[in-house]
């Protein structure tokens, strides 16, 4: 896992961090194209890469005695990568993301809520204002010169961590990581982008898409990952609506019958916190009016529903949920990673359950206040012509 994401994205350069990890798949100096993909497969194993706001990470899941493989294709690609991308590399892979795009946003339903939510509700230059799946033109304008130039500046040991979870003999393993990565020479990275104050000014906006049911969004600005709070309000998501039982989904799916599905969450980011509240309304409903119902509800969630009793169902979904994240090795590895990368504390994956066990009442009232109703960013989803169909039409 690398500490790098679209968040270390230049101007003009959105989408770079994701098109990147596509193309480290693409060989290096050592390993043929498509090489990395048919060496692991060949042993039996699997393996992706993913990139987020903060980080990339590339995994690989191999029988225990393939560990030598994964070690040597990682360490190969951190440190000869450079001479083996090539400009036909980087216009195929750019557009297999500009594809992408097209499927994961442009013409998913529902897909352009959260690029909408973020450009509106973080201010100009601010790093996590802009999809990791970045922007068309900026896509267009990326070159292989940006390219070495991005791998020169982050893809070094500095900014990197290795993580080995499974069957192995740690010191043993610790000797063939050594091996492996030793070699790769260090060079020095930047430190994390500035952070443009934030105003916290509600936003809104309504978007057309070919949808048959209307959809709410609301963003507020929240603790981030590495904050004390973090914690209760993750809690105070789970509280709201993580069970059939849980007072929005009792409220607005099962009472008043307003929506079909109602959710809220949290993102572990790095340096602004996220939360979010989405609601889907029946087919032939009023975003309108499922949107003041969210509102109410989240108001009377938060002056009645945080009961003791809640308090501790939410406590125990959100550590259920720490305990699968761990019970399978890619997740555990992963869970290991991002402590690690973000946090600088690989051991917070241990510490995190007693930090949620010791969770309060009180802790999620306070943890409550993020839910300002009246800085709320929203969008909301309704059917009709998508805008990319109108854009289309008027060209």
């Amino acid at each position: 896992m690398y500490h790098v994401g679209s968040r270390n994205e230049p101007p003009g350069r959105t989408g770079f961090a994701h098109l990147f990890e596509h193309l480290l798949f693409q060989g290096s100096e050592n390993v043929p194209r498509e090489g990395h993909f048919k060496y692991i497969q060949d042993a039996g194993g699997t393996l992706n890469g993913t990139t987020w706001f903060d980080r990339t990470n590339y995994f690989e899941t191999v029988p225990a005695n393939e560990l030598d493989l994964a070690l040597w294709l990682e360490s190969d690609r951190m440190g000869f990568f450079k001479t083996g991308i090539t400009q036909e590399k980087l216009d195929n892979q750019r557009e297999v993301v500009k594809n992408e795009r097209r499927q994961s946003y442009e013409n998913r339903p529902y897909g352009m809520a959260f690029e909408t939510l973020l450009h509106n509700a973080f201010p100009k230059g601010h790093p996590y204002r802009h999809p990791t799946i970045g922007y068309m033109e900026d896509l267009e304008a990326a070159t292989l010169d940006d390219v070495r130039g991005f791998f020169d500046t982050y893809y070094a040991p500095s900014n990197a961590v290795v993580v080995l979870c499974g069957r192995f003999d740690p010191v043993e393993a610790m000797n063939r990581v050594n091996a492996w990565f030793g070699p790769v020479p260090r060079r020095t990275t930047p430190g994390r982008p500035d952070i443009p104050k934030m105003t916290l000014e509600p936003s809104r906006e309504v978007l057309e898409d070919r949808v048959q049911s209307p959809r709410v969004y609301l963003m507020f600005h929240s603790p981030a990952f590495t904050d004390p709070r973090f914690e209760a309000t993750d809690a105070l998501m789970a509280l709201l609506s993580e069970g059939a039982s849980t007072p929005l989904n009792r409220d607005l799916v099962y009472e008043q019958q307003i929506a079909a599905g109602v959710s809220t969450f949290t993102w572990p980011t790095e340096d602004a916190g996220m939360c979010f509240a989405v609601a889907t309304g029946r087919p032939g409903g009023c975003a309108d009016e499922l949107e003041d119902a969210l509102r109410r509800s989240i108001a009377n969630s938060v002056e009645s529903g945080v009961t003791k009793e809640a308090t501790a169902g939410a406590v125990n979904r959100t550590r259920l949920a720490l305990v699968n994240r761990v019970a399978d090795v890619g997740e555990r590895a992963d869970a290991l990673a991002h402590a690690a990368i973000l946090r600088q504390d690989p051991y917070y994956v241990n510490d995190s359950f007693g930090r949620y066990e010791s969770l309060t009442r009180t802790d999620l009232l306070e943890a409550a206040a993020v839910l300002d109703l009246d800085r709320a960013n929203v969008v909301q989803v309704i059917p009709g012509k998508s805008g990319r169909e109108t854009e289309q039409e008027t060209e």
